[in-house]
């Protein structure tokens, strides 16, 4: 049997392919440390659905997750996002060239 164990950067583009997560990270960035139902107040989805979506954040990396009683406290954790940024960069240097390259080309 075959085991796929995504990588880091897998991880990060699965849990940023979600519209959801992506609020929930936008809120954490402005709103700072927050519960999982002071998350989960802007969407209509069950707590349960909230939780699985923290689940895939902190598998992730992108947020840490700690808790106090009975509460589950988050806060976000950005540094998995530099390896995406720093992938991002290097294919937008390549497709620059290459568009720039293409409008030298168009002009002559």
């Amino acid at each position: 049997m075959v085991y796929f164990s995504p990588s880091p950067l897998d991880r990060t583009f699965f849990a940023l392919a979600d519209a959801t997560r992506r609020a929930m990270l936008e809120q954490l960035s402005e709103r700072g440390t927050q519960t999982a139902g002071e998350l989960a107040s802007p969407f209509a989805m069950s707590l349960p659905a909230i939780l699985k979506h923290i689940g895939v954040l902190t598998r992730a990396g992108l947020i840490r997750r700690k808790k106090i009683g009975r509460s589950v406290h988050c806060h976000l954790d950005a540094e998995p996002m530099r390896a995406a940024d720093a992938w991002i960069e290097r294919y937008e240097k390549f497709w620059s060239g290459r568009l720039g390259a293409l409008a030298a080309y168009v002009e002559e």
